[in-house]
């Protein structure tokens, strides 16, 4: 018989992401962590260790990501921001939905801090986000821009997504199947980051993340839980644009927001 050889570490993982596929296509929806197993290494066979290196966290934070295990407290920065870049790498190459990915002109992951306190969740890319590769740089980023600067905060101290990765062809609504495709990169990045608030811009976002079919008139004004993150629903910049009377209503929710969050009115700083 030939010479069994061991497998690389791109073969196990690829072992192991196939192994936690047909679980979850059995029903399995958790796996108990269990220590790494003793290695029994004999005197008269020595034994080649693996190299541990930088790189080795952050594997086994994807690898943990689909057990649904907190990871953002073992894990530097550095490694924290490595994730999701190779997060934003899978995304690039998705086509769970044939339509999104024929008519993209490229995936639009999520931009910002990746240990910011505060999260902003949107609904999918539009043109301007489509063709720059960034969420909200069009007219409704602007005005998030300008709603965080409200708050005391620039871009760059949040993070920013959306529940879609992908440009719905004319700006259309993400369909329920199209979401739930990219539900598993929602829930990844959010992981990742895991901000302790959240804030959903519009009824596409709240109702995905919240798994509620209640308008944002329902939702807002009051705090929602998510895996014990704390959310505030919006209204999306986009419908500011339309009805500028309603941007009173989105201030009352970033006050309260901001005062769940400790932070004081930029306007009430001495």
């Amino acid at each position: 018989m030939p010479e069994e050889r061991p497998l690389t570490p791109e073969q196990l993982a690829r072992q192991a992401a196939q192994h936690v596929e047909s679980l979850r296509t059995a029903g399995v929806e958790w796996l108990p962590h269990a220590p790494l197993p003793a290695v029994v290494v004999s005197a008269a066979a020595p034994v080649s260790l693996p190299v541990v290196n930088e790189a080795a966290p952050v594997q086994r934070a994807l690898l943990a990501l689909d057990d649904a295990a907190p990871v953002k407290e073992s894990l530097t920065l550095e490694q924290r921001r490595q994730a999701l870049a190779a997060l934003a790498q899978r995304v690039a190459q998705c086509t769970r939905c044939p339509g999104l990915a024929s008519s993209r002109t490229q995936t639009v992951f999520g931009v910002g801090a990746p240990d910011a306190e505060l999260c902003f969740i949107g609904e999918a890319p539009g043109a301007d986000e489509d063709r720059q590769g960034e969420p909200f740089v069009g007219a409704a980023g602007q005005l998030l821009n300008r709603i965080i600067a409200a708050c005391g905060m620039t871009r760059e101290d949040v993070y920013i997504c959306n529940i879609l990765r992908c440009r719905p062809p004319g700006n259309r609504t993400p369909l329920p199947d199209e979401a739930a495709n990219c539900r598993e990169y929602l829930d990844q990045t959010l992981e990742l980051v895991r901000p302790k608030f959240i804030c959903c811009l519009g009824a596409c976002a709240a109702q995905n993340l919240l798994g509620t079919q209640l308008s944002v008139g329902r939702l807002r004004a009051r705090f929602h839980d998510f895996r014990g993150m704390t959310v505030m629903v919006t209204y999306h910049p986009a419908y500011l644009l339309r009805n500028e009377s309603a941007k009173k209503d989105v201030w009352e929710d970033m006050k309260k927001l901001l005062a769940r969050m400790g932070r004081p009115l930029p306007s009430a700083k001495k």
